[in-house]
């Protein structure tokens, strides 16, 4: 099993995620396929926001925590990137860098 050093940058996360792929056998997933299982989890973590701020859902329906939904999300973030060859943390940056020179109104 990989482990996260103390202290992990961003960098240490797609590392991460790249080895637990590859241990649980999900390396072989295209961009697309990512994609969509990330898709679908923003789809969990919106029921999970619903659940938290009190908007009726189905009873029925599985829905968890609002946190573990945007870890799950931030794992595919990673493995889509890794497929891409990004560095997140440079692309971060690079945006805001840009960002910086926008007008926010």
């Amino acid at each position: 099993m990989p482990l996260l050093p103390q202290n992990p940058l961003l960098k240490d996360y797609q590392l991460y995620v790249s080895q637990l792929e590859e241990e649980r056998g999900f390396a072989h997933q295209n961009t697309r396929d990512k994609c969509l299982l990330m898709g679908e989890e923003v789809g969990e973590l919106f029921k999970a926001v619903r659940k938290s701020e009190g908007l009726a859902i189905d009873p029925e329906s599985s829905v968890g925590e609002v946190k573990d939904e945007l870890t799950d999300i931030f794992i595919y973030l990673c493995a889509i990137a890794n497929r891409y060859d990004i560095d997140l943390q440079k692309a971060f940056l690079e945006k805001e860098e840009k960002n910086k020179k926008r007008t926010w109104v």
